[in-house]
């Protein structure tokens, strides 16, 4: 895809869609990008993950549904512009968020992120503690939402220890020319200590993600601008009708 002179909220749905798209694989799925606006995945993803992202705007809902497994429980669409209708199809919104903005070399929030202790994950070990810490739950061996083939290459799951317990962390990724922030918990300290991390690893990377409720009000205190709406769209019904393109 060509990225020249995409605008950041174009950058942020993309860098959004290479996130899952890496999440994918690591399940031993094989997303695609369809070249008219649209990344998804023909099989089911992974729980909480998208099974199509829209990368512009205006693309048509029978475009969306029709590559996607709607069979099956759970199926979902990260309707990235806030453009689409997906009712008919089924399909109703799960909630609705901002897309959030950070230019390069922004003044770093005030936050003491100096109370955590802040390091990469590395390792099977470690990201287990990881997604346990995230989650509020260790998963069963085999059934790991975050598998450390996500470990290394553009994507940092970050970990912000107190008495060497993990409390905070974050998952940065880059695409789409920007950083991506996800996965955070932790409170303001927590996006005090990603933004440090992120500056040290990036320094000439905007940062991009989206976020909603009391997240996002602590997003825009370190810095970030809301950019534009996105919706998440989860089917909810077996009889759907068919939509014109």
């Amino acid at each position: 895809m060509d990225e020249t002179g995409m605008t950041p909220l174009r950058r942020a749905a993309l860098n959004n869609a290479a996130w899952c798209g890496a999440v994918c694989r690591a399940h031993g799925l094989a997303p695609q990008y369809d070249g008219r606006g649209l990344w998804f995945s023909a099989r089911r993803t992974p729980p909480s993950y998208p099974d199509a992202v829209t990368l512009e705007p205006g693309v048509p809902a029978r475009s969306v549904v029709r590559g996607v497994d709607t069979g099956s429980p759970g199926c979902s669409v990260k309707d990235s512009f806030a453009d689409l209708d997906l009712a008919g199809e089924g399909f109703e919104v799960l909630f609705e968020a901002q897309w959030i903005h950070r230019p390069a070399g922004a003044p770093l929030p005030k936050a003491n992120a100096g109370r955590l202790a802040w390091s990469e994950v590395s390792g099977a070990g470690e990201l287990a503690a990881w997604e346990a810490a995230f989650d509020g739950e260790v998963s069963p061996e085999g059934d790991a939402l975050f598998r450390p083939a996500l470990l290394g290459g553009g994507t940092v799951f970050l970990a912000g220890r107190a008495g060497g317990r993990i409390v905070a962390g974050a998952v940065l990724s880059t695409g789409g020319g920007v950083v991506g922030v996800s996965n955070l918990f932790g409170g303001d300290a927590a996006w005090a200590g990603v933004l440090d991390a992120a500056a040290a690893r990036w320094p000439e990377g905007d940062m991009v993600g989206y976020e909603h409720g009391e997240d996002l009000e602590a997003a825009v205190r370190s810095g970030f601008t809301a950019i534009g709406p996105l919706r998440v769209w989860l089917r909810t019904s077996d009889e759907p009708r068919l939509l014109a393109d």
